[in-house]
């Protein structure tokens, strides 16, 4: 390998993301994508089955996002916020504000999901404050994940990832995973908690806990949650930064039931992979606690580049594709496809579980104990490497989820060779 290598280059320089660089030091070097393909600067190709961390929606270089992009550029690539608004931002707004589950009235921008997660907090927290009702305590399910910021951390499962900055975080309760044998276990805890009248809010990440390891629970049980605590009169933040934009075969995990949050959270797939935006919506109650004469109750949160224009452009572009009926058939066939590998590999030996939802399909596997840090995690990452696809195992657990835009030939060979891994374990 020579010096001017991206990969050298990157060794000597760069710090990479939860990555213990004294076990991984090189990364591979890639120089472009197109569709469902990264290529690297040796020339391989390879299949993001994983959407580059479940943003990619419609594909790597996407032709129409890459123009509204650069049309964007050419007009106005960023200004302040704060006082000035642009087309982009409000015309983003107003599609959103159709589209999203309830009866959401506005929409705040911010840099990511972690972001638009500690601006759902801080809304839920100031909401009950500008009231002058005393609410203080939040509620997550266990193995929740929500970011990385404090805040974000805070609401997360307690675990690896948290460990080091643990006298940093705020105390919050945490419900039982509402799996099918403890969803009345999770209810019951959730009632006990509200019958106090001090639950300011919940916060969970509806129909599956991605970052756990795809763990997922059933409509029914959403329902019934935020049913209860909307009658018990706290707030329910719907963290769809993964599910949303028809990663669960709906637009958003909420459209499976009737019942709807107050406060959503929005990124990843938000502009369709193309650049960082997040989004935090909320109905106009919520809203209304914060517009008043009195400056106290102003929400004091915002970012450099809040709403950048840019990032508006490539998000209105990815609506354009995702509301495509065309899109839609895709959602489906993918959704469908997974069904037919879920029947074929049901029962199988080495598989402990196979959970599926929409696009995504994830397999834990029978390799001892079920954790991030299981033994045969690196094997199994560079298993599919060297077989040029990307599929970043969470712990023993493979999980798909891939960019609308792959093949049924990609999918194929995707399939294949988990087929292959399992002979191989």
């Amino acid at each position: 390998m020579t010096n001017d290598t991206l990969t050298a280059r990157d060794k000597t320089v760069v710090w990479h993301p939860y990555t213990q660089m004294k076990r991984w030091p090189e990364a591979i070097g890639i120089t472009h994508g197109k569709d469902a393909l990264l290529i690297d600067e040796a020339g391989n190709e390879y299949i993001d089955a994983i959407s580059s961390w479940w943003v990619n929606l419609h594909g790597h270089s996407n032709a129409h996002i890459a123009a509204a992009v650069s049309k964007q550029a050419s007009t106005l690539e960023h200004c302040i916020f704060a006082g000035f608004t642009h087309e982009p931002a409000v015309s983003l707004a107003e599609r959103l504000i159709k589209i999203l589950p309830g009866d959401m009235g506005k929409i705040f921008y911010s840099d990511n999901g972690s972001t638009a997660v500690e601006v759902a907090l801080k809304m839920a927290w100031q909401y009950w404050k500008n009231k002058g009702v005393t609410k203080t305590k939040i509620l997550s399910l266990e193995g929740a994940y929500h970011g990385d910021t404090v805040g974000a951390m805070s609401v997360s499962a307690r675990s690896t990832f948290t460990d080091a900055f643990s006298p940093w975080l705020f105390d919050i309760d945490f419900l039982p995973f509402p799996s099918a044998d403890k969803k009345e276990i999770c209810l019951q805890a959730l009632e006990q908690h509200l019958q106090t009248g001090e639950v300011a809010a919940i916060i969970l990440e509806p129909l599956i806990q991605g970052s756990a390891g795809m763990y997922m629970y059933t409509p029914e049980t959403l329902d019934a949650i935020v049913e209860l605590c909307h009658q018990y009169d706290a707030l329910v933040i719907a963290d769809e930064v993964m599910t949303g934009f028809g990663r669960t075969g709906k637009l958003f995990a909420f459209n499976h039931i009737e019942t709807v949050p107050d406060i959503i959270c929005l990124s990843k797939g938000l502009t369709g992979g193309t650049m960082p935006l997040g989004v935090t919506a909320c109905t106009n109650e919520i809203f209304d606690a914060f517009y008043s004469d009195d400056l106290h109750k102003t929400l004091y949160h915002g970012h450099s580049f809040t709403a950048n224009p840019l990032a508006c452009a490539a998000a209105n572009a990815s609506l354009d594709l995702l509301l495509n009926e065309s899109c839609t058939k895709v959602i489906g066939h993918i959704a469908q496809r997974h069904d037919t590998m879920h029947a074929i590999w049901n029962n199988h030996p080495k598989i402990k579980e196979i959970r599926h939802c929409g696009t995504i399909i994830a397999l834990e596997l029978n390799t001892g104990e079920t954790h991030y840090h299981n033994g045969l995690r690196d094997f199994i990452y560079n298993f599919f490497i060297e077989r040029k696809i990307l599929l970043r195992p969470l712990g023993n657990i493979i999980y798909i989820l891939p960019p609308y835009c792959i093949t049924d030939e990609q999918l194929d060979i995707v399939y294949q060779t988990i087929n292959e891994l399992l002979s191989n374990i």
